[in-house]
């Protein structure tokens, strides 16, 4: 299932969190599965109230859209225990499945190493010019030569080692050179076997022989095993047989991670020259390998705006996203696409009016709890309807959201502006809680809006706000930084300004401004009252 984020701006207002949630649970319901709602920053004390008000989790965190390893179509190579004999992973690396490459792994599913098909030709060719094994185990050996140990039972063998001995048939003397603790294979040949438990070798293997039964239950130092292979197969096997974790290459592997970007992992190839990359989870797991090739063409993430269509809002990576719509209520910004989308920008109060004018047209009615939701986030972007933005859709429509839900407005509103703002937070938290970004003219900066139905608390920390204001000025560059503490009762906003006083005596054709801040009247709105004055001022 394709996974498409819903979600608003940075530092989320209700507004925006509510249309990233309601927005997602329109399309679920109408079959598009897939929308999951997102945000961008921290919730501030309203929308944290609201969500547990009606019952809702918060959220997810989505902190960027940039594509990483887990958006690759990445493949699932063969997943191998230290102990898996080298023949069983050579069988599936000739399967036919086009993998050439085994992934080992620990009993905890961790990385152990990599093995290539080529390690293994590599290994077996060395097996010629030296002949000889190390502790292959029984077990492993039986299971390659579909072999059966023909001593008694009171004979224990775990591991076999030695120089490995091919025994032809011979009119002179058998075995000559051959050392104790070799490993001989033979045929039918009864003179070859008792001269090979004579010299003491560690090992002698009957192929296609029915001498076999003779030595069933043979109590012996030496191990005897049959096997319906000939003998050049069973040598082949009996090299094979040692345990891959033998052969892996486990130093200066390159691995890359799920949440790894493309671009970091993209720099990281052209920079090395394997063939194929393990991919790990969060735990180390191996999951699965990606190649040059699987970032030719990377499956990119859908994102979904709402309540904003400025990039400098917006989730970090959204040029590398499938931007797949928009629904704002804002002024047309910089978000550009290089293909059609789906846009919905209408001059209301609430991104959430026009979601739930949506709901209106598919003919469906929202549950009573995300009415309810929708309802209160209207009224905290209207202020009440008192904003300037506000239309009288926003109106009804928040009306029929409160009638659904069984709520009265007023005593809605009341619920969340009361629980907007606490002064007693600190002053970095106020001023960031409601905070955007601008670029207005040749002009770089700030604004944020703390709503409060107790201004009077906020003033008295005006000094801590400006020292906050500064210190975020400073930090990101702005040519200055506003704040708007705005009072539901009192229908107006204080405007706190760091920088030139004449930026708002010209703005909003003040005739002074008293220590960096002034009460403005009737001024409640970010986007339609102050950002379209300093827009005006700097043409």
């Amino acid at each position: 299932m394709n996974t498409t984020y819903v979600c608003g701006h940075r530092n989320p207002d209700t507004d925006s969190i509510v249309a990233a949630i309601s927005y997602a649970n329109l399309c679920n319901t109408m079959g598009d599965e897939g929308y999951i709602p997102a945000r961008l920053g921290h919730l501030n004390d309203e929308s944290a109230f609201l969500l547990q008000r009606f019952g809702y989790e918060p959220p997810m965190y989505l902190h960027t859209v940039r594509t990483q390893v887990r958006d690759i179509e990445y493949d699932q190579l063969p997943k191998l225990g230290l102990s898996a004999p080298v023949s069983h992973a050579w069988e599936l690396m000739t399967s036919g499945k086009g993998n050439k490459i085994a992934h080992i792994v620990r009993e905890d599913g961790t990385l152990y190493g990599v093995v290539a098909a080529g390690d293994i030709a590599e290994r077996d060719m060395e097996s010629i010019r030296e002949p000889f094994v190390s502790d292959v185990p029984i077990f492993n050996l039986l299971a390659a030569i579909e072999g059966t140990v023909l001593n008694s039972d009171e004979d224990v063998f775990d591991a076999i080692s030695g120089e490995v001995v091919i025994a032809l048939p011979t009119a002179g003397n058998v075995l000559q050179g051959v050392k104790p603790g070799s490993i001989v294979l033979c045929g039918e040949q009864p003179d070859v076997i008792e001269k090979a438990l004579s010299i003491g070798v560690s090992g002698v293997i009957l192929c296609q022989t029915s001498l076999a039964e003779q030595y069933r239950g043979k109590h012996s130092s030496t191990c005897l095993i049959a096997t319906p292979c000939d003998a050049y197969r069973a040598a082949r096997l009996l090299y094979q047989s040692i345990p891959i974790s033998r052969i892996v290459q486990e130093k200066e592997m390159v691995c890359f991670h799920l949440d790894d970007f493309l671009d970091d992992v993209r720099e990281t190839i052209l920079q090395s020259r394997y063939r194929s990359y393990p991919v790990l989870d969060e735990e180390d797991r191996v999951v699965g390998s990606l190649s040059r090739y699987h970032l030719m063409q990377p499956r990119r993430k859908k994102v979904f705006l709402v309540d904003h269509n400025e990039v400098g809002q917006s989730v970090p990576g959204l040029e590398q996203a499938e931007l797949v719509g928009i629904i704002d209520h804002h002024r047309l910004a910089d978000v550009q696409t290089g293909y059609p989308v789906f846009m919905r920008n209408e001059p209301v109060g609430s991104s959430t009016t026009i979601v739930a004018t949506m709901y209106q047209e598919q003919g469906l009615m929202p549950g009573e709890k995300l009415a309810g939701l929708m309802a209160a986030a209207i009224i905290s972007d209207t202020v009440m309807f008192k904003s300037p933005t506000a239309t009288p859709r926003d109106r009804r429509i928040a009306e029929r959201l409160a009638r659904i839900a069984g709520l009265d407005l007023e005593t809605l509103g009341k619920e969340v502006f009361s629980a907007s703002a606490s002064a007693d937070k600190p002053a970095e938290t106020l001023v960031m809680s409601d905070f955007k970004e601008f670029n207005i003219g040749d002009h770089h900066l700030g604004i944020g809006q703390i709503t409060t139905m107790d201004s009077e608390a906020m003033l008295k920390r005006l000094d801590e706000f400006k020292d906050v204001m500064q210190e975020i000025r400073t930090k990101r560059g702005y040519d200055f930084v506003l704040l708007m503490i705005t009072d539901v009762l009192k229908e107006g906003s204080e405007l706190v300004i760091t920088g030139d006083d004449e930026i708002l005596e010209q703005a909003f054709g003040i005739s002074q401004v008293h220590d960096g801040h002034t009460f403005l009247k009737g001024v409640v709105s970010r986007k339609k009252q102050v950002v379209p004055g300093l827009s005006a001022l700097w043409g």
